[in-house]
């Protein structure tokens, strides 16, 4: 375990930085040195606005899915990627209507998300599991787009640490 900070919710006006016995936050940018971390948890407890919390190093292993659960998962991922494409097209052919094609490209970032968000929450896709390393992979042999984040996946296969 160690201590994480999320930005969005720090109020920096704390002192929660500056109990860390082991100095492994830096009180000038409010990063966490995770190597110097030993989740004691003091920071935690000195910080109003709850924006640090602990995160584990490694997580549960992968629990079977029965086959009904992965039936409706792809079906609802599926309807995802369609709901995306079709937002696509129509942010694509609405050039001459800057509101449209606006919410046309809100609309093909939020079904992605919400594919996503989909398979994490249904614990089908834990960052350690042999799914994830299947996905990753999936995706760097598959044509993508130009904007696809090829080095971030990559750089994903490299860091995490599987555990299946």
């Amino acid at each position: 375990m160690f201590a994480s900070r999320n930005l969005r919710l720090c109020t920096k006006d704390c002192m929660c930085l500056y109990v860390c016995p082991t100095g492994a936050t830096d009180t000038e940018t409010g990063q966490i040195d995770f190597a110097k971390c030993i989740a004691c948890g003091e920071c935690i407890k000195s910080c109003p606005s709850g924006a640090i919390s602990m995160v584990p190093d490694t997580y549960p292993k992968q629990r079977p899915k029965d086959k009904g659960m992965c039936s409706t998962l792809n079906f609802i991922s599926a309807n995802m990627v369609r709901s995306e494409a079709v937002a696509k097209v129509v942010r694509d052919s609405a050039s001459d209507d800057p509101v449209l094609e606006q919410i046309a490209s809100a609309l093909v970032r939020s079904n992605r998300l919400m594919a996503e968000d989909v398979c994490r929450e249904s614990g089908y896709m834990l960052p350690q599991s042999g799914n994830v390393r299947k996905l990753l992979e999936d995706m760097l042999a598959a044509d993508h787009p130009e904007d696809f984040p090829e080095d971030a996946v990559r750089k994903l296969l490299e860091k995490l640490r599987f555990n299946e």
